[in-house]
């Protein structure tokens, strides 16, 4: 008799056609409530919830295999409480993230938003030189708040712009450091120096609203703020206010607070680029998030190692 697994639905057109042979799979929309049931293992979204209520239905549950990097949807003290193992999948979106980040950074900086609006409405009358003039990115500094894996991408890209590098996070990174001359600084200390931050901390009781009105006073008149990271990091009502009284430059956000919801206010404003959670949106790497949760399984079902377990291996 197969193992009983649940796999987000989502998930099937970047799966195999039988991604799980060893188990009988059966597929939940995010849409559906998680179902009671003698399941083994789940392999679940962001948006779905895995909490006490969600272990309680599935009381053979041993490994929650979350597609994503973080793990915010997951009741990490209540999933070890019952002895059961939780993975996510860092490192294949990586890069997908960093380049979307710098496609934010370059977005902001050089106003495509009011730019296209401008064509789009009509309004456009010819070329001047006056017109919606950005910032040039060489010379200017990046404030990477958490230089981890995608941080550390992120600043690399940035130095063949030209762009001058500092960081803030728990530990030194000696060779980030030496390949692209990044310093790091206290996180005061970056905000009130960079031209440019960006976000890329995991949420947690320590991160939740890290940028808020103080912190957003602290930066330099004119600065932007990139947040491709959790959307929970940001006070988005804060930034709306920096925004209209034109302390903030402009922001590049692709991840909010109450995802689905955005603040309407960001969405109209002109010097904010929002875009729907399109971090890892590409075909590969959509594709391997979903092989690398599905391997965790495989692993689970063989009795081996899990692939990338939480708790050691899921820094950002």
């Amino acid at each position: 008799m197969t193992t009983p697994v649940l796999i987000a639905a989502e998930l099937r057109e970047l799966l195999p056609a039988d991604p799980l042979p060893a188990a009988t799979v059966t597929w939940i929309r995010t849409d559906e409530a998680t179902p009671a049931g003698p399941f083994e293992a789940i392999v679940p979204l962001l948006s779905r919830r895995i909490g006490p209520a969600e272990l309680e239905r599935l009381p053979r549950l041993r490994l929650v295999a979350n597609c994503a990097v973080g793990v915010d949807n997951v009741d990490l003290e209540a999933c070890a409480a019952r002895g059961v193992a939780v993975t996510n999948t860092p490192d294949v979106l990586t890069d997908a993230t960093a380049d979307l980040t710098l496609a934010l950074l370059l977005a902001v900086t050089r106003r495509f938003k009011e730019g296209e609006a401008l064509l789009r409405d009509g309004r456009w009358t010819g070329w001047d030189p006056r017109q919606l003039l950005g910032v040039e990115l060489r010379g200017c500094t990046l404030g990477i708040v958490g230089a981890g894996r995608i941080g550390q991408a992120v600043g690399r890209r940035a130095r063949a712009f030209g762009m001058v590098l500092c960081y803030a996070g728990r530990e030194a990174r000696p060779a980030f450091e030496s390949e692209t001359g990044a310093i790091r600084r206290p996180l005061a200390e970056l905000l009130a120096t960079s031209d440019i931050v960006s976000l890329h901390v995991p949420s947690s009781a320590e991160t939740r609203g890290m940028i808020g009105a103080a912190e957003l006073a602290r930066m330099k008149p004119g600065a932007f703020l990139i947040n491709t990271a959790r959307g929970d990091l940001v006070d988005e009502a804060a930034v709306v206010a920096a925004l209209e009284r034109g302390h903030l430059g402009g922001v590049g956000l692709d991840v909010f607070r109450r995802e689905p919801h955005v603040p309407p206010e960001l969405v109209r404003h002109p010097r904010a680029v929002v875009l729907p959670h399109l971090g890892s949106a590409t075909v590969g790497t959509r594709q391997a998030m979903a092989g690398l949760a599905v391997r965790n399984v495989e692993a689970l079902l063989a009795g081996t190692g899990l692939v990338t377990r939480v708790g050691g291996n899921d820094r950002r």
